[in-house]
């Protein structure tokens, strides 16, 4: 039984930290979504980087070459109104989802495109290039530079270009092999940490709605403290040394250059494999693993989350052909009015809700990936089923999936509109 505990409280301290590193991203991206909407420089920008998605169409019927309208590297626009349309919808989830909820909705973007048809590495290069997209059009980082270590953020993308390549390597040489193998390996990576984040958030849940009076719906709490493993590893002397948070505290701390190459390393190979931008480790490898103070940590984050994801969508996917343009202007038109709307919601949400409706997305993407498997691994000639009893339970992951986070966005539309004249006043 004690050892039962003691794992059980490590999984939950793996799983708090985890949510610190997705509300610390959320915030990230609602305030980029800020920036690029609140600048007519950025909106420009945005209106010429979609002009492709609207020529291209019109000139379709001539003659083009292969890598213009085509699936080919480069591709900008290969396209149709339906998957248009999907990639607005799924974008405005993940924004509402960031927005409302204050957590990373990027978790939902690559499950939702491959129930939506999308080949798995193309979600995942797609994600990452929206990813990338965001980041470079509404960076604060001129804002930040004081918050910035140039000697930890340096470090810190060697090891994660270094992860990224490895990934995206291994990503592309599955999907060579045997494509629908490469969607399983996607697949059981979502299941494994949507299913972690999902129930361990639902058990939260449960437990906050039986003492609700005592809830605030705040979101975590900031760690200030340093942690005994941060402190372990700054004691240890391997040079290279990394001095930082200098402001804070009385002679700085350091660390060696290794320790934070190889956080980058992690980083960059998870979102390789995912599509997920890395920023939702970084925040937690800085702060829980390295020691580095929340007030570093950001603008290094953002500096990172710029090169890691433009090095990892164009480096390792874009030019291999495995970036859909036009899928990923919508992902990023739709998250940048979902994240306004969901902020502009949680004003008029009890906060006990929010947490409710993040356990249960989180759950719908894991089912989604967890009822895809079967069918994938039938496909694969790694389990032996009947194919329409995989296509069965495919359908029935597609169905709930769509159908919780349909109910959850019209749940939020109802409360931003059924309060509108409420929040003109905010």
């Amino acid at each position: 039984m004690g050892v039962w505990g003691m794992s059980m409280r490590k999984l939950k301290e793996v799983y708090e930290i985890l949510v610190a590193a997705s509300y610390a991203h959320a915030k990230w991206e609602y305030e980029t979504a800020q920036v690029i909407l609140s600048d007519k420089k950025r909106l420009l920008i945005l209106g010429l980087m979609l002009l492709p998605i609207l020529i291209v169409p019109v000139v379709f019927a001539v003659d083009l070459p292969s890598v213009l309208g085509g699936k080919k590297a480069y591709a900008p626009a290969f396209s149709t109104t339906q998957m248009l349309g999907a990639s607005l919808f799924i974008g405005l989830c993940a924004g509402l989802i960031t927005g409302c909820i204050g957590a990373g909705g990027g978790f939902i973007i690559t499950p939702a495109l491959m129930s939506a048809g999308v080949r798995g590495i193309l979600a995942v290069g797609t994600d990452m290039f929206h990813i990338f997209a965001k980041a470079i059009m509404g960076t604060a980082v001129h804002r930040k530079l004081g918050n910035v270590s140039v000697a930890l953020a340096i470090a810190f993308v060697i090891g994660s270009i270094t992860g990224v390549t490895c990934g995206g390597t291994i990503n592309r040489a599955v999907y060579y092999a045997n494509p629908v193998l490469s969607d399983v390996l996607i697949s059981l990576v979502y299941v494994f940490l949507l299913g972690f984040l999902g129930t361990f958030a639902m058990r939260d849940y449960l437990r906050l709605r039986k003492r609700v009076a005592a809830f605030d719906g705040a979101n975590p709490a900031e760690v200030v403290a340093t942690t005994k493993l941060a402190m372990k590893l700054q004691s240890i002397y391997l040079p290279p040394m990394i001095s930082f948070d200098h402001d804070l505290y009385s002679g700085g701390r350091q660390i060696s250059a290794w320790f934070v190459i190889g956080c980058g390393f992690i980083v960059g190979f998870v979102a390789a494999i995912m599509g997920v931008g890395g920023g939702f480790l970084t925040f937690p490898m800085y702060v829980y693993m390295l020691g580095v103070s929340s007030f570093t940590t950001v603008g290094t984050d953002i500096f990172q989350i710029i090169i890691t994801a433009g090095y990892a969508s164009i480096g390792q996917y874009a030019i291999y052909g495995f970036v859909f343009y036009t899928l990923a202007m919508g992902l990023l038109i739709g998250s940048l009015i979902g994240i306004q709307v969901g902020a502009l919601a949680t004003k008029v949400v009890k906060g006990l809700y929010i947490r409710g409706f993040y356990a249960t997305v989180i759950l719908a993407g894991f089912l989604n990936r967890l009822f895809a498997l079967p069918s994938k691994l039938a496909s694969a000639g790694i389990l032996s089923l009947d194919r329409s009893v995989g296509d069965a339970l495919n359908l029935i992951g597609i169905v709930v999936f769509f159908v919780i986070v349909i109910v959850f966005a019209g749940w939020v539309f109802l409360k931003f509109v059924g309060n509108l004249k409420m929040l003109r006043e905010v």
